[in-house]
């Protein structure tokens, strides 16, 4: 693709394409394959994440701090604890003070599920970085975390 760019605009710089190309595309290419431990017991990334997030903050949050934590919309976090709560994984709590808000945490089969799987998805998730050396997985974390920490900057200054 680069290549052919590079044909036809010969003066551009293509160099952001290989990068944020190949992002997208290892992105779409984990998306496809989705993470086998987290499809086998019937959950998707996006709802693992809420039960994390409860789980390693080890205390009750609100939807909307479930939101902030996984950097999901309202919407979505909404739509998730739906199904999680109707498949017994979470619980509701309501407010003492304002009805409006409720307050989640697993439940004893959410906790226990978390604990079951997390091993068994880092194991996959190693796997699939096994293709680069120690010192390369923990050079692109650095890099995708020092580009993530801009953009997330950068995104809340134009957001504002």
């Amino acid at each position: 693709m680069v290549r052919q760019w590079r044909a036809v605009h010969p003066e551009l710089n293509t160099g952001p394409m290989e990068v944020i190309g190949r992002i997208n595309r290892c992105a779409a290419l984990l998306q496809q394959a989705e993470d086998a431990p987290l499809r086998r017991a019937g959950l998707s990334r996006p709802e693992f994440d809420l039960l994390g997030a409860l789980r390693r903050t080890g205390h009750e949050l609100t939807p909307g701090e479930l939101a902030r934590e996984t950097f999901s919309s309202g919407a979505a976090v909404t739509k998730r604890l739906k199904q999680l709560t109707e498949r017994g994984l979470i619980e509701r709590r309501g407010d003492t003070r304002d009805r409006r808000v409720a307050h989640l945490r697993l439940t004893d089969a959410g906790r226990d599920l978390v604990d079951g799987i997390l091993p068994e998805q880092l194991a996959y998730e190693t796997s699939v970085l096994s293709v680069l050396a120690p010192e390369g997985q923990g050079e692109l974390a650095a890099l995708l975390g020092d580009l993530l920490s801009r953009l997330e900057g950068r995104m809340g200054s134009l957001r504002g």
